[in-house]
């Protein structure tokens, strides 16, 4: 039973039909849910960078309000990602028993979980579309390497909602989602280089930082925003995709033990 347990993923296309069901739920109240992600972000790219930005010189070469809204794409694509995979995606396991009505069709749980990555990432990319456009329309960057920010909200989507999903697999109720979003969540986005600059930070938190996945998401981003090639460009991608493949294995395993009991 256990090498069941730890046994490589098989996938199939049968994952697409569940994607598509969850977009079909989702649909019937795009508008609020696309409301609610916007506004978390928008209120600190706003109220920081128009707030604090009038009070801080130019940081990193540019004002405060371009250096906080290239980090804000970053935290609204984790943010969003999280939470789908953390909150709804527990309610279609436990809740609803979504996935126990799945599972008596041709679907294996390893199409489930694959599905709810990528439709958590397909509204983490919604959320960082709509930063983007809100950034663009300011005119806070003109660059056309701004345009891959778009896939790279895509990257970090499948990251954390891989990530997330190792939570949901362990979780026996809602407010166990608390713990991580206070242990892991909130200090990763203090110590990740969205409000400032990393070296800041003594040298143990630089070194914290350096292995966390949203500061490799902010690497990326923000010299994207402003025109610039990402140096270590490659490194970055790979550990986030190494985060991504990580999370998607461990909460696997994790799922087949609990639901097998």
């Amino acid at each position: 039973m256990k090498k069941h347990f730890f046994a490589l993923p098989q996938l199939s296309l049968r994952f697409i039909p569940i994607w598509q069901r969850h977009y079909l739920v989702w649909k019937k109240m795009a508008a609020t849910s696309i409301l609610g992600h916007l506004a978390d972000p928008l209120i600190y790219m706003l109220g920081l960078g128009l707030g604090l930005g009038s009070l801080l010189p130019q940081m990193g070469g540019t004002s405060y309000l371009v250096f906080l809204a290239a980090g804000t794409v970053c935290y609204s694509t984790m943010n969003s990602a999280t939470f789908e995979a953390l909150y709804s995606c527990f309610a279609r396991m436990h809740e609803q028993r979504t996935w126990e009505a799945i599972l008596n069709t041709p679907v294996t749980l390893d199409d489930i979980v694959l599905s709810e990555i990528l439709w958590a990432a397909s509204k983490s990319l919604l959320s960082g579309l709509a930063v983007l456009i809100v950034i663009w329309a300011m005119g806070l960057s003109h660059s056309l390497q701004s345009l891959w920010l778009i896939p790279l909200s895509l990257l970090v989507g499948l990251c954390f909602a891989a990530l997330g999903l190792i939570m949901t697999a362990l979780a026996p109720s809602y407010s166990f989602f608390m713990y991580y979003f206070t242990l892991v969540i909130t200090p990763m986005m203090f110590l990740s280089g969205v409000f400032f600059p990393v070296t800041q930070l003594p040298w143990l938190l630089q070194a914290i930082s350096s292995v966390l996945p949203l500061s490799h998401a902010v690497d990326l981003a923000r010299p994207l925003m402003n025109g610039i090639l990402p140096p270590d460009m490659w490194l970055h991608i790979g550990l986030l995709l190494g985060y991504t493949v990580f999370g998607f294995y461990v909460s696997l395993v994790l799922f087949r033990r609990r639901l097998s009991q």
